[in-house]
């Protein structure tokens, strides 16, 4: 996701999904697929949001807690849990959600603006928030989401 889609023409493919109680969403172009949950290899020393590795068909991938990453509380992993695998500064990493919900199109214009709620909010994570008849779903950046430790990726 390079620059600002606000303002854009195109649609807008995105995939949305659950961290607790909250729907966010990525930008499908950035996604390589979807997995269950299956459990994943600690690693020692980790920061709490690493969850650990896993080898995705031969290849071995660190695994984010994305809540944990966000600052929720931490994902409690169960059979309805998903691995989203994405490429980000082209590294794959996969991401542990509560569970996908849908894959949308949304007009570029639909993104609004996450409002500053104070000088210590850092919303640099996410690309705006998007209404949906289903309530908010925060549309996040994971180009910028996932570079605050950037040794992670480079497992």
């Amino acid at each position: 996701m390079s620059g600002s889609l606000i303002g854009s023409n195109t649609s807008l493919e995105i995939i949305a999904f659950y961290l607790g109680n909250q729907q966010f969403c990525v930008e499908t172009l950035a996604i390589r697929e979807i997995r269950g949950w299956a459990p994943c290899t600690p690693l020692p020393h980790a920061p709490r949001d690493v969850l650990g590795v896993m080898n995705l068909r031969g290849s071995v991938i660190p695994i984010i807690d994305l809540a944990a990453r966000l600052g929720m509380p931490a994902a409690q992993p169960t059979e309805r849990s998903a691995i989203v695998v994405a490429e980000v500064h082209g590294k794959v990493v996969g991401l542990v959600v509560e569970r996908v919900s849908d894959i949308l199109s949304v007009s570029p214009d639909d993104i609004q603006p996450v409002p500053v709620v104070s000088a210590e909010f850092d919303g640099s994570y996410a690309e705006g928030i998007i209404p949906l008849p289903s309530g908010m779903v925060c549309f996040l950046n994971l180009s910028r989401l996932l570079t605050k430790n950037p040794a992670e990726l480079a497992a």
